[in-house]
């Protein structure tokens, strides 16, 4: 059967969590932690215990190295033996550990997809700026070991906007801010196009959203188990978790109100099984608002977010910079506070109104510029809104074409991996 009539497979790769699944599906099939547990037992065994013949040794170096976990499942094995090392293959958005890589791909395709890679297109993410390098190892890893008809390599802000196919007409220009787990772009797109030159990087994430919570609650002095605060403090992000208008306001709510706004986290100490309640206060609100104010965070780096959006934009070419901030497409599980759409657009609002303020008085009054409208956009799948553009755009007859294949892999080599056309389905 020709592997063009069958559902390509849509992998997105994050720092925090993977999300698989079949195109044309709405959400992925699977949403698991980026993390490996291998068992490195073997390696660590002196060598007096290995004496016997040379298949034996052979035999047990195999053992190990079949003998690996992803997911959630690596995570439970870790804790519950000290024999597996955990793995986070990628960090900060790039491939950090391709050997973990590979076999965490491997278990993807065969343990929860249960497909057949040969059978089978597959459309994989990266980060923008990614070296190209990283793209001729995932060419190598996915042609040679898997054996795949064809491959087509995206980057992850433009299947964000793609996600927008659905939601609203089809819009290709825009600005994605891609808040994930390990790292935070504003990334302008342009008919399809990234501006490389003017995309931005933010060293604040979900994940020192989640720190932030932790040192928030253990200076409080709330009874959560050492090794479980992180974990905690994770949850509590994803379930109680708002972005406010006025940090100000939101503290005198909880002070006057504390039995309607401070919530109980109920949990099962690891080791001994007892069970534990916290109070769950003003991290509410304070978690997410180190996007607007980073330096009640950290002093390293101190520029809000609709800054660093705004800064982005005016990087721009000027003849696309309406059209970016008409368009300004949320990605990514970090964007799913409450309200953060709402603050982002008005705060934004404000730096713009502010500009066009300062304008016009420079000129008295003689010139005055066309106020800029300025709209984020929210939609239902922001949370895999780049898993969900590349369910769309490789349903499209045209992704078959645009893949790069076997037959041209093995002519090439793996240069050929280094660009990935813009097709005309993506606009």
């Amino acid at each position: 059967m020709d592997p063009t009539s069958r559902p390509a497979v849509v992998i997105d790769n994050g720092t925090g969590y993977t999300k698989m699944g079949f195109a044309g599906n709405v959400e992925p099939c699977f949403i698991l932690p980026t993390v490996v547990a291998s068992n490195e037992s073997f390696l660590s065994q002196p060598k007096s215990s290995l004496k016997g013949s040379w298949a034996a040794q052979h035999n047990a170096g195999v053992a190990a190295d079949m003998d690996f976990f992803i997911g959630d499942e690596a995570l439970t094995k870790s804790r519950s033996s000290s024999t597996y090392n955990l793995r986070y293959p990628i960090e900060h958005g790039q491939v950090e550990d391709w050997d973990a890589m590979e076999r965490y791909w491997q278990q993807c395709v065969f343990n929860y997809l249960r497909c057949d890679p040969e059978d089978h297109y597959f459309l994989l993410t990266e980060s923008p700026l990614t070296p190209p390098e990283s793209r001729e190892y995932t060419g190598e890893i996915l042609f040679e070991t898997f054996n795949v008809p064809g491959l087509y390599i995206a980057v992850n802000s433009v299947l964000a906007l793609a996600a927008g196919y659905t939601t609203s007409k089809c819009e290709m220009t825009g600005v994605v801010v891609d808040v994930g787990d390990g790292a935070t772009r504003v990334v302008p797109v342009a008919e399809g196009y990234v501006i490389g030159s003017c995309i931005k990087t933010i060293p604040i994430a979900g994940k020192d959203v989640s720190l932030f919570i932790q040192q928030l609650m253990r200076e409080r002095g709330e009874n959560i188990p050492p090794e479980d605060s992180f974990d905690v403090a994770r949850k509590v992000k994803e379930m109680y978790c708002y972005t406010c208008s006025d940090i100000v306001k939101e503290f005198n709510k909880h002070d006057k109100e504390p039995g309607k706004y401070i919530k109980q986290w109920k949990g099962v100490k690891p080791k001994t099984g007892a069970p534990y309640t916290c109070d769950v206060g003003y991290e509410r609100f304070l978690g997410p608002e180190v996007f607007f104010n980073p330096e009640i965070y950290s002093n390293d780096f101190t520029t809000s977010l609709p800054t660093v959006i705004d800064k982005c934009i005016q990087s721009a070419p000027i003849d696309t910079r309406r059209a970016l901030y008409k368009n300004i497409v949320l990605s990514g599980g970090s964007t799913m506070f409450k309200d953060f759409g709402r603050r982002l657009q008005r705060d934004l609002k404000k730096i713009v109104d502010a500009r066009v303020l300062a304008n016009n008085a420079r000129t008295g009054g003689e010139i005055t510029s066309q106020p800029v409208e300025v709209n984020v956009v929210s939609h239902p799948v922001q949370k895999f809104a780049v898993w969900f553009g590349g369910s769309v755009l490789s349903s499209t007859p045209e992704f078959f074409a645009s893949c790069r294949t076997k037959e041209e892999y093995e002519e090439c080599g793996a240069s050929i991996c280094r660009t990935n056309p813009v097709f005309k389905g993506m606009y």
